[in-house]
Order: structure tokens, then C-alpha cells, then sequence
């Protein structure tokens, strides 16, 4: 049964809130400094919401001493930080209690080898056939047989639903004498005269050639000013350009049938061969994709990403050179016959139907697993598990642009997920994209400006029933807030809430933990906090474990470790947790401050025996009250 602070009847106003903060502000200044022991009662009722501010002087992750939680790790504060430690206080408590410290209350909440991997779970996948809702563009036949990979036979569509092919015999183009002529017919030419070496003139004539409406519009500038700037040693381009120009020209050979668009609102899914997918990224390369050069809102693809490289091509900057050193070494690979990888990869895009969207509110479940670190990864230690992608909705976000950061690197390296913006409509808040089996090609150092192509990496891993390497990526989309405080109401809670759910929520029981971090955050304002607590929520309600990477926040390391100690010793549901983010909202909207301490405020709500304890400060002492049975703290002299 749930408790009945978290019910609804049991709900904080804005003044109990008021009290609330003020009585945990004035615990905070007892345990952590006589300094704040001077602040007079004026400054204090002032001043009241400081103690949840991320900015607070005193670690929000401090617990009261009279109940400690079951495990965690913490760092005793720097010299310059409040006197005292946690050892301490913690043995002060241990001895109060009539007990020995517990060895739980130093320790992780569990290791990342206690998480389940892809290849932990062993899932029977069965032959690969397809379905009304799964393309698959391979010959499943000859495939699972064992046979060599063909190509599927197919029907060319030049319908609105499905790709457009540059090898269509539907694509057409004008000649500079207004003539239609069969475009596929005037890119082959151009691409054929890229002869044995080729400069980025040639590349940049070709281009133009059959997109001549672009001339004088499209600048190649920056992928000009690579090939000059790169050292010898790496400068193989003028031989890699028309290796990349004909595997373009082989389109009709490897993909016979027609690709249809993952569109929004219908779950479907897409099977292709590793070296299909190369050469559809070796035509964006080439520009040849039709009717998706544009970016106006009346225009067909207008709900797609652009899938064409002009926008890499121009613009230099260091990011770009790095970027595209990537997507060079990723065709160097896919266009040496005896190196070039044959396996599968599928496209899953996954729709959370009304009727499937939890009533988080009443949900019983309790929190999940959770292993935190700041060391780390999501790409390299979570492999093996659902890697969470920090996604736009634009899948891929800008990483044929000047975009940087985790999505844009994960694309560069992992190159094959670039197609996915060929066939996948901007993600609706009920929806996510799910990649299985994409491979891993380069290694990088740095994040944004300082981000380096680091060299090539062999990706060792193995590989499932379908050919599939055991990886699986999940592109989730979180909002973006202009203003932080914007986040702080149930609306936008439960739109992330459902967010993460979809993404999170598995075929069965046998499915990988989650792999993730900050999602949100940064650039897009999200509260690390309450992120972390809706991504728990969602993975309880999924019933998987969750690995949280904090990208070197030492700080949020602890403070999640020690509140999911805490919830875990509470047992504290999602619903009655819910509750308490709906309360927090609440409490910070009446507040008028832009963020407050979620992981104090949680701590206060959860723990109704610290209102048994009494502290006395400047001849005051904070005791419990009652209004109408909700728990309240009030001052009064002694």
C-alpha cells in the first residue's frame, strides 16, 4: 500500500511547502557549519528555498544522520567545504541506533558486470522472414540457408510512402534545354567519368551536373580545404572518390525492391545488408537522392532529415574536418572487397499507442537495478546493453552539419546509422527508433569543439541468429527548454516519462539493461536530477536495469547513488514517486526560483522520522506539527 504522503488527499500547499524547505534549510546550516548558525531569523525566512538550489553551499545529497542509507559511496568535502564528515555522522547514527555501521552503506548499488548484456540473454530469433510491418531487403531465402546475401527481388514504388530511388525509372530531370531525361541515366554518366584518381573538382562537377538548379548554391569548400589540410600519410582521397562513385552506380544491383518510410504513427521496421546500406550512403555522398534537397515546409520530405552530404561538403570549420575523416575511413572499409563486412542491420521504429501508456500514478512497481559511475561510457562500457542515443527528433540531429555532441558523434562512429534519416519521419512525442546491429568503425576523443577522429577501430563483437552484431542502439528525443524552469511541471514529467518508456519497454523478459546518462541535459536545459529519476522510473516500469553514466559528475555519481539507496530502502513505487514529482513541481512553480534540489526534496518527503528528532538553533528549536494529517514543521521558542 502506498503511504499516504504521496497520496493525492495527502498533498503539500504551497505554504506547508514553505515550511518544509525551511525546516530542511535549517537542518542543512545545524550539521554542516557554525557559519550558518550566525544568519539571523529574518535572513532565514528570506531565504528558505536556498537549501534546494543547485547552487547551495551545503552537498544536496547530504542524509540526515538518523537514517542513513543502505549503500552508497561518498567522498569526504574538499577543505574548503563545510567541517565534518560522512564517516562520522554516519557512526554517530550507527551508535545511536545501537548497531554496528553497515558494510551495505559504503557500497555501490551494483556493478556494471551485474548487468544484463545482449549476450547474456540468448534470445531465439528464428529464421529471418518478413512481414505486413518488416521489410526485409535481403533474399531471406538464400539467407537462412547460409547462402550467400542477394539482393530481395522487388517492385520499383514511386509512391509517397516509400523512398524515392535516384535509379528510378520515375526520376526524371530537365536539361538546360528543357528536356526531361531519365536522371539515374545523367548521374551514372557524370559518375563514370570519375576516372582511376579524381579530384574534389571532379566530385564538385559531377554533382552539379544533375542537381544544376543547386549551382552557385552549394559550396564544397570545406570538404576542398580536408583534402588539402590532411597529411600525406591520410590522403588517399583522390583514389577513395571514385571507389565511392562506383559503388554508388551499383544501386539497382543491390537494392531491387522498394523502401518503404518509416513513418510516423505505424510501428514497422527494416532489414538491410550491411554493404546495402554502404551504398546508400555512398549515393547521399554523391547527392543523387531526389526531392530531398529542400527544407521547405511544403515540401514532400519536409518531415524528414536530409539525407543528401551537401551540407558536410560546405562551410569549413575543425569540426568538419574531423567529421569527415570519419565518414572517409567508414568508405575506405566498405569499399575493399576483402575487408568490407556482410552482416544485417534492422531499423525498428517503435509507436507507444494510448492504450499502452501507463497510469503512472497508480504503478507498483519498485526501482530497478541501477549501476552509476562518472568513469566511462555509454558507447564503449555499455556496449552490449540498449545504448541510449540523446536523439533529436530529427534522427541523427546535425551530423551532416556543424552539430557536435553525443548523437552527432555516435552517428560518425557508427556511420551505417546515417541511412536511418533516409526512411524515418521526425519522431512524434509517442515514439522512438531502435537500431540493431550497427557496426562501429572509428574511435574518437573529445566532445563539441575539442572532438578528434582517434583512428580506426576493430569492432569485435558477436554476432546474433540474423547476422546482426550484438549492438543495439535506442534514439529517444527529450524536450528542449528554452527556460529550465519550463521542465517543472507534470505535463512535460510525463511527456519524458512516456518518452523514455517507449524506448525502454521490451518484447519479453529476456531483454538487455539500459545504458545511459544525461539525457537531455546540457544544450537542451534538462535538470540532471530529474532526468535521472524519470529514466528510473521508466526502467522500473520496464522492469530492466539501468546504467547511468554521469560523464565525469563526481557529484551526481553520489547524489544518485545515495537517493536510489534510498528509494530501494523506502521501497518506494513509481506511482508514489510520481506523487512526489508532481508535489516537487508544485512546490517550485509557487517558489518563483528557476530549479530546485529534487534529490533534497525527495529526502524530506520519504523521511518522516527525521520529524522525531529535535535540533535547537539560536534559542529555537524545529519540532513536528500536524495540519490536517500531513506532516509539517514549525518553529517555535523555547
Amino acid at each position: 500500500m502506498e503511504k499516504d504522503m504521496c497520496s493525492s488527499k495527502h498533498r503539500n500547499n504551497s505554504d506547508q511547502m514553505k515550511d518544509l524547505l525551511m525546516f530542511d534549510k535549517k537542518e542543512k546550516e545545524h550539521e554542516w557549519g557554525k557559519e550558518h548558525k550566525e544568519a539571523s531569523d529574518k535572513e532565514e525566512a528570506n531565504s528558505y528555498i536556498t537549501s534546494f538550489s543547485s547552487s547551495s553551499p551545503p552537498p544536496s545529497s547530504f542524509s540526515p544522520p538518523s537514517s542513513p542509507p543502505s549503500s552508497f559511496s561518498f567522498s569526504p568535502p574538499s577543505s574548503s567545504g563545510p567541517s565534518g564528515t560522512w564517516d562520522s555522522e554516519r557512526e554517530k547514527c550507527a551508535a545511536a541506533e545501537g548497531r554496528e555501521p553497515l558494510k551495505s552503506e559504503r557500497e555501490e548499488c551494483c556493478s556494471l558486470g551485474d548487468m544484463k548484456t545482449l549476450p547474456k540473454c540468448q534470445n531465439k530469433l528464428g529464421h529471418l522472414s518478413f512481414s505486413r510491418t518488416h521489410t526485409v531487403l535481403v533474399d531471406t531465402d538464400s539467407f537462412n540457408r547460409g547462402g550467400e546475401l542477394r539482393a530481395q527481388h522487388g517492385k520499383d514504388t514511386w509512391f509517397s510512402n516509400f523512398v524515392k530511388m535516384p535509379s528510378s525509372p520515375s526520376s526524371v530531370m530537365m536539361t538546360r534545354w528543357s528536356q526531361t531525361v531519365n536522371r539515374w541515366h545523367e548521374i551514372s554518366k557524370h559518375l563514370k567519368s570519375i576516372k582511376t584518381t579524381a579530384s574534389v573538382q571532379d566530385v564538385e562537377d559531377a554533382i552539379i551536373k544533375y542537381n544544376p538548379k543547386y549551382k552557385g548554391q552549394w559550396s564544397f569548400d570545406a570538404l576542398a580545404t580536408f583534402v588539402k589540410r590532411v597529411p600525406d600519410t591520410e590522403n588517399y582521397f583522390s583514389t577513395l572518390f571514385p571507389k565511392i562513385a562506383a559503388l554508388a552506380l551499383k544501386l539497382p544491383q543491390y537494392v531491387k525492391k522498394a523502401i518503404p518510410l518509416l513513418q510516423a504513427g505505424h510501428p514497422a521496421s527494416i532489414t538491410l545488408s550491411q554493404v546495402q546500406i554502404s551504398c546508400l550512403l555512398a549515393n547521399a555522398f554523391f547527392c543523387t537522392f531526389p526531392h530531398r534537397n529542400t527544407i521547405d515546409p511544403n515540401a514532400e520530405y519536409h518531415n524528414y532529415p536530409t539525407i543528401n552530404f551537401n551540407s558536410l561538403f560546405g562551410g569549413w570549420s575543425e569540426r568538419k574536418k574531423e567529421k569527415l575523416r570519419a565518414i572517409m575511413h567508414y568508405f575506405n572499409v566498405m569499399t575493399d572487397e576483402k575487408i568490407k563486412p556482410r552482416g544485417l542491420v534492422t531499423f525498428e521504429r517503435h509507436v507507444l499507442r494510448h492504450s499502452e501508456i501507463p497510469n503512472w500514478s497508480s504503478c507498483k512497481e519498485t526501482m530497478p537495478k541501477l549501476h552509476v559511475t562518472s568513469e566511462g561510457s555509454i558507447e564503449t562500457e555499455g556496449t552490449g546493453m540498449l545504448q541510449v542515443d540523446f536523439a533529436s527528433s530529427w534522427i541523427g540531429g546535425g551530423v551532416l552539419g556543424s552539430g557536435l555532441v553525443q548523437e552527432e558523434i555516435l552517428f560518425l562512429m557508427n556511420p551505417e546509422l546515417i541511412v536511418s534519416r533516409l526512411f524515418t519521419e521526425k519522431l512524434a512525442d509517442n515514439e522512438c527508433l531502435i537500431v540493431t546491429g550497427s557496426q562501429q568503425f572509428s574511435r574518437s576523443s573529445g566532445f563539441s569543439d575539442t572532438f578528434e577522429w582517434a583512428g580506426p577501430h576493430e569492432d569485435n563483437l558477436k554476432r546474433d541468429e540474423w547476422q546482426r552484431l550484438q549492438r543495439q542502439i535506442l534514439a529517444i528525443d527529450a524536450l528542449h527548454f528554452r527556460q529550465g524552469r519550463d521542465q517543472y511541471t507534470m505535463g512535460k514529467v510525463t511527456r519524458e516519462l512516456n518518452k523514455a518508456y517507449c524506448g525502454f519497454r521490451g518484447d519479453g523478459p529476456n531483454e538487455p539493461d539500459i545504458a545511459t546518462g544525461k539525457w537531455g541535459c546540457g544544450a537542451f536545459n534538462g535538470d540532471p536530477q530529474l532526468k535521472a529519476v524519470i529514466q528510473l522510473m521508466a526502467a522500473a516500469r520496464a522492469r530492466r536495469g539501468l546504467a547511468f553514466f554521469t560523464f565525469h559528475d563526481n557529484k551526481l555519481k553520489r547524489d544518485l547513488t545515495q537517493i536510489h539507496n534510498l528509494l530501494v530502502k523506502e521501497e518506494t513505487t513509481v506511482g508514489m514517486l510520481y506523487g512526489v514529482l508532481a508535489d516537487f513541481c508544485e512546490a517550485l512553480q509557487a517558489s518563483g526560483r528557476a530549479q530546485l534540489d529534487l534529490f533534497a526534496f525527495i529526502r524530506n518527503i520519504l523521511k518522516p522520522s527525521r520529524s522525531q528528532l529535535t535540533w535547537k538553533h539560536k534559542n529555537q528549536e524545529l519540532r513536528p506539527g500536524c495540519k490536517g494529517g500531513r506532516i509539517t514543521f514549525c518553529c517555535c521558542c523555547c
